[in-house]
């Protein structure tokens, strides 16, 4: 699986930003997707995932101002992201795995992608 993050850019605080995630291959909706982020100096941390069958995962840090969803049609996974705070500043890396691996850590994903820019100004 090859996957292919999209979308980010420089958004001032309180405003909204969508990114997006294509996958290559036919099996997308045989995965868990997931996504993380990495500000400068700190480790990739668990923002969202969703379950193939659309269950869905939240940081506490984002819960209420983040979706996460998909399109299995499009091979694609979304991160909706509404009330942006200078926090938020972060790289930010979708990423596909198999059922049954921890969804909050990075070790449960089996594929990145190269990750997107998300910048926050105050």
């Amino acid at each position: 699986v090859q996957l292919q993050a999209s979308g980010g850019g420089l958004v001032q605080a309180g405003g909204s930003l969508r990114v997006s995630c294509a996958a290559s291959g036919r099996t997308f909706n045989s995965y868990v997707m997931g996504w993380f982020r990495q500000a400068p100096g700190k480790e990739r941390e668990f923002v969202a995932a969703i379950s193939r069958n659309g269950g869905t995962y939240y940081a506490d840090s984002v819960k209420g101002r983040f979706t996460i969803s998909r399109d299995n049609a499009k091979n694609t996974v979304y991160l909706q992201m509404n009330s942006l705070k200078p926090e938020d500043t972060a790289v930010y890396y979708c990423a596909a795995g198999s059922s049954g691996g921890d969804y909050y850590a990075p070790w449960g994903y089996d594929y990145w992608g190269q990750g997107t820019q998300v910048t926050v100004s105050s």
